[in-house]
């Protein structure tokens, strides 16, 4: 199979895979990493003669992805799909891959703590941090987290993993890792120190010190749209390349990185291939998730409630583009910190991606894991406004959108496959509630997603009860329509 792929109609690797060391351990080896992290690594090689290689390891879910990553030397290839032509590249930068529970968790440690490991880095979905969304902290009632503290020298969870690897580092007299999240979420290395120290604490607090002071979690801001991989990409991949490749994936050409220069065992040249390092990626990072994943949970929610099963197909309604466009501008934009950006050309670049019609990119993935998404994608937002008392009709309309969504039933009366971490706690509320006012009350009473404030704001009560009904009342289309007219 390494032969037909190294001689695919596509960009293959043309320099020595055996100088490359795996000097990054990756954690969660999904179609986006594939389309993103690994092939600024890839460029790198090609280039600029890096020997910056990749460990791939998948924790929990995916063997097959792995499985299929060894059978092909752990060469895979990467698709980029516009409306006019596809490419193709075949990433050499992978050296080995791992499953902790095929290959075991003690060899998945063994390869966190060999000597050239520089990085640690995570894609793991907001869900895979075992933290509250809306407080940021570790839940260390988190059933992963609760059985990890039993027995935290045989974690599962990314964060008890992380742990334990630097605990044997220290404990073999071996320098620190950086660990870096390339995950959705604001101030993600944040996030990622937050749950990584909480739980040392709880296992040794000698341990959590020296963490605290070896040990950086620099926050990146990751951006490129990578639609699930189905069974009509990996065809168009093999029709473009020659060659079927299970472990393909297809994404749009677009792609941009922006990572907090801190790292405390050196780092790959990445700005050599395109990606921004500063001091400070907050900034970058808010203006991604409220401008893009924001609009992208609004299109999500409305486009499905319509019967729109793509994000182009939404863009080919003129309603939900005008509405896109002006959430992003009108109430996204407004609550940034980000300086030296044009918003607005930003804004038009969204639109034009979101319209390839080539990406096929589901309404229904995107709606995944809503709990987790919502409070810094559309709530965060909305604390913003009513601080300084401006309107949000928008907002408050994709937060009703995500509630006509998780009740489970489409305008058709059809059942809604909800994925979500917390559809237990959403199930009940819908359950014990009646649709309308106290199906509306009875979701904000979820206090991992709303917190404690917004409930008891009466504008933003009022704002999402109005734009739920009149969903009740009219439909996604024809809402999405009326709230349009009056952006």
């Amino acid at each position: 199979m390494e032969n037909r792929l190294l001689q695919a109609n596509a960009t293959r690797p043309q320099y020595d895979r055996d100088n490359l060391k795996a000097r990054i351990v990756h954690l969660g080896f999904g179609a986006f990493h594939r389309a993103h992290q690994a092939v600024y690594a890839d460029i790198l090689a090609a280039e600029h003669d890096s020997d910056w290689g990749y460990c791939e390891v998948n924790l929990i879910g995916g063997e097959q992805q792995i499985a299929d990553l060894k059978a092909q030397d752990n060469l895979y290839t990467v698709a980029e799909m516009s409306a006019d032509a596809w490419t193709a590249r075949v990433v050499g930068v992978v050296k080995r891959a791992l499953h902790a529970q095929v290959d075991g968790l003690e060899t998945v440690l063994a390869a966190m703590c060999e000597p050239q490991v520089a990085i640690v880095s995570l894609t793991i979905t907001e869900k895979g941090y075992c933290h509250s969304p809306a407080t940021g902290q570790l839940m260390l009632d988190h059933p992963l987290i609760v059985a990890d503290l039993q027995n935290p020298h045989q974690p599962q969870s990314a964060p008890g993993v992380v742990v334990e690897a630097l605990a044997r580092r220290r404990a073999a007299g071996l320098p620190a890792f950086s660990v870096m999240s390339c995950d959705n979420m604001p101030e993600n290395g944040h996030v990622m120190r937050n749950v990584t120290c909480a739980y040392a604490r709880a296992v040794d607090a000698d341990l959590a010190d020296w963490i605290d002071a070896h040990v950086t979690f620099p926050s990146t801001m990751v951006d490129r749209i990578v639609p699930a991989v189905t069974p009509d990409a990996l065809e168009k991949i093999e029709q473009l390349t020659g060659v079927r490749d299970p472990a393909g994936v297809a994404c749009e050409p677009f792609r941009q990185w922006v990572v907090e220069d801190n790292f405390v065992a050196g780092r790959p040249q990445w700005e050599k291939a395109g990606a921004e390092l500063v001091s400070d990626v907050i900034p970058f990072e808010e203006m991604k998730l409220r401008m893009l994943n924001g609009s992208h949970s609004f299109l999500a929610y409305l486009g499905y409630l319509a019967g729109y099963q793509h994000i182009n197909d939404c863009m080919e309604d003129e309603n939900y583009r005008k509405a896109a466009h002006a959430l992003m501008l009108k109430e996204q934009a407004p609550t940034l910190k980000v300086k030296g950006v044009d918003l607005a050309h930003y804004a038009d670049l969204l639109i034009a991606r979101y319209s390839n019609p080539a990406l096929r990119h589901r309404t229904w993935q995107i709606a995944m894991d809503g709990s987790q998404k919502l409070p810094q994608r559309l709530l965060d937002p909305v604390r913003w406004h009513r601080v300084h008392q401006k309107p949000f009709p928008l907002l408050a309309l994709g937060v009703a959108g995500w509630m006509r969504y998780v009740g489970g039933m489409d305008e058709q009366g059809n059942a809604i496959e909800v994925s979500d971490p917390q559809l237990a706690v959403i199930q009940a509320a819908v359950k014990g509630s009646a649709e309308g006012q106290s199906r509306v009350r009875a979701l904000l009473g979820i206090e991992a997603i709303f917190g404690n404030e917004l409930p008891k704001d009466g504008a933003f009560v009022e704002a999402v009860m109005e734009a739920y009904q009149t969903l009740l009342q009219k439909g996604a289309k024809a809402t999405v329509a009326q709230y349009a007219a009056q952006a």
